[in-house]
């Protein structure tokens, strides 16, 4: 059995470093695949949400004035995460929120996290742009409520990897497309991605 968790903050800002915290957290929990379980909350951190912030997510300070506290959202989200690997889209932010979050929890973080978007960009570079909503357009996927919000990001994000999982398999005849080989591709050099495929395809066919 194969578990993998997406993951989706939205947050105050673009860094817990510069004092930024996340209002929601999502994650989708994948087993072989399919959609297993999901979590969902929004939460309070004790900050202002910027009204241009609102304006995008439609995360209101009054919302999360009524949301459960960010330490035990957190500590309940790693619980439902268990010791799955995780993957995001765009995952160096997520990763950033994931890790100072669950820091601020007295919590482990010790997930390793894939990033779809990187991924994309070697298997798709002919692609428009690389950012979430264009891929799912791009491969005719379905769009899962407002963007902008943590568990309709999650869920295209899921659907975003179940593609690429998929053209792993079909078009590289990679025979399993885990999340160990996410994190090689990502970080392969684009140049030298379709020799890393055919190493893959043929150490499995051997």
């Amino acid at each position: 059995m194969t578990r993998i968790a997406v993951i989706d903050f939205e947050t105050t800002g673009l860094s817990p470093a510069m004092g930024d915290r996340a209002t929601e957290v999502a994650i989708v929990l994948l087993e072989n695949g399919c959609v297993v379980d999901r979590f969902q909350s929004l939460m309070n951190a004790g900050v202002h949400i910027p009204a241009f912030i609102t304006s995008l997510t439609g995360i209101s300070n009054a919302m999360v004035a009524a949301a459960p506290e960010a330490a035990s959202v957190m500590r309940e989200a790693s619980r439902f995460v268990g010791n799955a690997p995780m993957v995001a889209h765009n995952a160096a932010f997520d990763r950033k929120f994931w890790q100072a979050e669950l820091a601020r929890a007295g919590a482990a973080a010790a997930q390793p996290f894939a990033c779809t978007m990187l991924v994309a960009r070697r298997l798709y570079p002919q692609a428009p742009s690389h950012k979430l909503g264009v891929l799912v357009d791009y491969h005719h996927l379905p769009r899962a409520g407002r963007a902008h919000r943590a568990l309709a990001d999650a869920e295209m994000a899921a659907s975003l990897l179940g593609q690429i999982q998929h053209d792993l398999r079909t078009r590289h005849r990679v025979g399993k497309p885990d999340h160990a080989l996410l994190m090689t591709l990502q970080r392969c050099a684009k140049p030298a991605v379709p020799a890393l495929m055919a190493k893959y395809a043929n150490f499995e066919q051997a």
